[in-house]
């Protein structure tokens, strides 16, 4: 985010210097919106068929997939969107804004005019998004504005839409072919300078292009966050690049960490025969439960503060390079801002959508899930996540066993932040797969150890790491993909910024386990049950528990979020948070006795309570922390839950992950004074619990348990009782994986774990 508060998603200039603001210059305030909803009719007739011909209009109409724009039209001037046919349906209305621009969106594809109570257009035909574009759109030849020796310059779409794309070759175009790697998103990546991590790939002898969305920096068209005309011009970019002779074998990679992240597992499910590979670095499953609504509770903080920021900077010139491009005389990217009054307001719609919508074109829906469709995705994979990661979350690892038609999907997993897929160990393997399945070389990864001084000093205030060997040196080609085809593809770097070789923070592992498959295949769920005096029971040694446990749902009870710091200083290694213990009374806490072994957590898990409410609705928090025998207290984990979005999806919930439907009809208030089971989704998380430790499962209104997110929460007072009888078995369990040796037997010392904050523990009033 482009705020002192909160980073961008993106890391824009990270080689160079902490992110700031480009200067912009747009305005705080949403513009207003002629967009209409094309996916409704009237069967009202649009002229009397005896009466006069109209006459031509002489607007610039743009059919597209799904959408049709007017452009050069007299402001105010209302235009119906008209089926063909003799019925003349009107399948949408609405008004030419102030640039003289209308688009209708989520059209039905079909045949259909356009026409005001003055003139009309010819008949156009509005494309389904399955309908393959001529191959020949891709041809240099008619790609007129491609920079094809490098620069600045635009790619031609399938609808006539321009994307704004920088091109940085690592040599003159006489010195190619060069492997070649996109990035797409809406942020700048299209800016010449802004195109900081393109020395990542040009340094390593790849080609680089990085185009922005439509609707964003210089591109035309209008913006939504993710909508499938956006990822069909994601395969367009794809097969544009690859058709330029300077890219090696005519097939390209995508890479970017967060947005330009997720973007590639939307392009990628679209199919382009030019895509070689995806490398998604911090990413999302879900729109919804990930990031947005975890649990169903709006999360403020983060997901509607990255939003608004995305609305401002796709108004007309709301990113302020633009300006100067259009200055300067570019006026393709001065005609290119013309859509973008047409822009929704993103930001009321999150309001308006408080649930999981499954209707046709939904905004917060399957569409927005790449969980739902990555299955669709059938080239290789490189994808880096953290379990804290305070901007886009851990919910990612839901997604990881649906990739079943890639060939090949590496993952590498760490506590940690959201940079921490651009960390040593985890870029190495990131840059060895781009090397291996895009430039189809031999991997050198040597270049790594100069990377430590510039990307430790700019992101995580820290310059020394493990150096970087050269692992597949004197092997051919052949050999070295197959020694990295046989690797286990699942990496848990464990207790990252641990390792005591290295100042504390440090993004380096203290050790690393490999595992054959996500969901761990060796992990077993465990369970321990809530009981009186805060005590926490293993299941499997058949306790009794007894009673019930009562708080105040009260987040004002503490500070909202636990880091009060600008946004890119999460990162560094020095981080300084302010996680408060509970106080008296706003909510309550469960506490196991010194654990006998060593327990390794890696996985999802699940808190499952009886409850009662003095309120018909209530949001609930949980947080899994470990207790150490200094009497230290570490964050490990956490999930929520708005109880009145209990309702399970039944077929894809299981012991160690319940999933919610979080659909309105299914929404429920709690029953007066009667105990009710909900099942709360702890995120995936990996943490060793070392013998002597205590696991420790606190339960409260949502706050204080993340750096960014904040939660619209309803609770405000009202009296929350968690009933653990043998009636009523409320529990946690969690993915343990057995027979694991751990190789460091101390712990990191408190406050050096990355993403996870150390405090002296206190138990809560209940006594855990």
């Amino acid at each position: 985010m482009r705020s002192p508060r909160l980073a961008p998603l993106f890391i824009a200039a990270v080689l160079l210097a902490a992110c700031s603001d480009d200067g912009g210059g747009a305005s705080d305030a949403t513009q207003g919106t002629t967009e209409t909803s094309a996916s409704t009719s009237t069967d009202a007739p649009t002229t009397d068929p005896g009466g006069p011909e109209l006459p031509m209009a002489d607007w610039t109409v743009m059919p597209g997939t799904e959408q049709v724009a007017i452009l050069e039209a007299d402001e105010g001037t209302a235009v119906q969107l008209v089926a063909a046919g003799p019925d003349g349906t009107v399948a949408a209305e609405g008004q030419v804004d102030e640039q003289g621009a209308l688009l209708f969106r989520s059209v039905t594809p079909g045949d259909y005019h356009l026409q005001s109570a003055d003139v009309r257009t010819d008949t156009f035909t509005v494309a389904d998004p399955a309908d393959a574009p001529d191959p020949a759109t891709y041809e240099p030849a008619n790609q007129p504005l491609f920079p094809a020796e490098g620069g600045f310059g635009y790619i031609t779409t399938r609808d006539g839409t321009t994307l704004s794309a920088n091109v940085i070759l690592p040599g003159p175009v006489e010195g190619g072919p060069y492997p070649t790697v996109v990035e797409y998103s809406g942020y700048q990546p299209s800016d010449p300078d802004s195109a900081a991590l393109a020395a990542l790939y040009t340094s390593q002898g790849f080609a680089y292009v990085g185009v922005n969305m439509r609707g964003t920096g210089c591109s035309g068209g209008s913006f939504r966050f993710f909508e499938t005309v956006q990822s069909l011009d994601g395969y367009d970019v794809i097969e544009a690049v690859a058709a330029q002779p300077w890219v090696q074998g005519n097939k390209v990679g995508m890479v970017g960490i967060s947005y330009p992240g997720i973007s590639q597992l939307f392009v990628a499910a679209t199919q382009p025969p030019s895509l070689a590979a995806i490398t998604p670095l911090s990413v999302i499953d879900d729109s919804y439960r990930a990031t947005l609504y975890p649990g169903g509770i709006l999360n403020t903080g983060f997901a509607v503060e990255w939003t608004a920021a995305r609305v401002r900077e796709s108004q007309p010139y709301g990113q302020g390079w633009t300006t100067a491009r259009a200055d300067g005389g570019d006026v393709e990217c001065a005609d290119n801002q013309r859509l973008r009054l047409q822009n929704p307001d993103l930001v009321a719609e999150i309001d308006v959508n408080p649930f999981y919508d499954t209707s046709s074109g939904a905004e917060l829906g399957d569409s927005l899930a790449p969980i739902t469709f990555a299955d669709r995705i059938t080239v290789p994979i490189m994808l880096a996540g953290a379990w804290q990661d305070e901007q886009t979350g851990a919910h990612f690892a839901a997604m990881l066993p649906e990739f079943t038609n890639s060939p090949h999907v590496y993952i590498d997993l760490v506590n940690g932040l959201h940079t921490e897929a651009l960390a040593p160990r985890s870029l190495a393997r990131t840059m060895e797969f781009l090397q291996l399945y895009v430039a189809e070389k031999v991997p050198s990864i040597e270049f790594a150890n100069g990377l430590g001084p510039v990307l430790g000093g700019a992101i995580w205030g820290v310059g020394t790491f493990a150096p970087f060997e050269d692992r597949f040196a004197g092997m051919s080609y052949e050999e070295a993909l197959a020694a990295f085809e046989a690797e286990p593809p699942v990496r848990v770097h464990m207790e990252q910024g641990g390792n005591d070789d290295f100042a504390a923070g440090t993004p380096e592992p203290s050790f690393t386990l490999e595992f054959s498959a996500w969901p761990i295949p060796e992990a077993e769920a465990q369970t321990w049950r809530l009981a009186d005096g805060g005590a926490l029971l293993p299941a499997a040694d058949n306790p009794a528990p007894t009673g019930e446990s009562t708080y105040t749902a009260d987040p004002a009870a503490l500070p909202a979020t636990f880091y009060e710091g600008d946004g890119n200083g999460v990162w560094r290694a020095d981080v300084a948070y302010q996680w408060q213990p509970l106080p008296d009374g706003s909510g309550v806490g469960f506490v196991t006795a010194p654990l006998a072994d060593d327990t390794v957590v890696i996985g999802p898990g699940s808190v499952d309570l009886w409850i009662t409410s003095s309120a018909p609705d209530t949001d609930l928090e949980v947080t899994l922390t470990e207790v150490r025998p200094d009497g230290t207290e570490i964050y490990v984990q956490s999930g929520w839950l708005r109880a009145s979005h209990r309702q399970l999806d039944e077929a894809a919930s299981t012991d160690l992950r319940p999933v919610h439907t979080h659909l309105e009809g299914d929404a429920a208030p709690l029953p007066s004074g009667e105990a009710t089971p909900v099942r709360i989704e702890l995120f995936p998380v990996a943490h060793v619990f070392r013998a002597g430790s205590q696991l420790r499962l606190t339960i409260d209104a949502p706050g204080n348990n993340r750096s960014i997110w904040e939660f619209r929460t309803i609770s405000g007072g009202e009296t929350v009782t968690i009933v653990h009888d043998a009636d009523h078995p409320s529990q946690v369990v969690l993915s343990v994986v057995p027979g694991i040796t751990v190789p460091v037997p101390a712990p990191p010392a408190c406050g050096a774990l990355r993403g996870q904050p150390c405090r002296p523990y206190e138990p809560a009033s209940n006594g855990g």
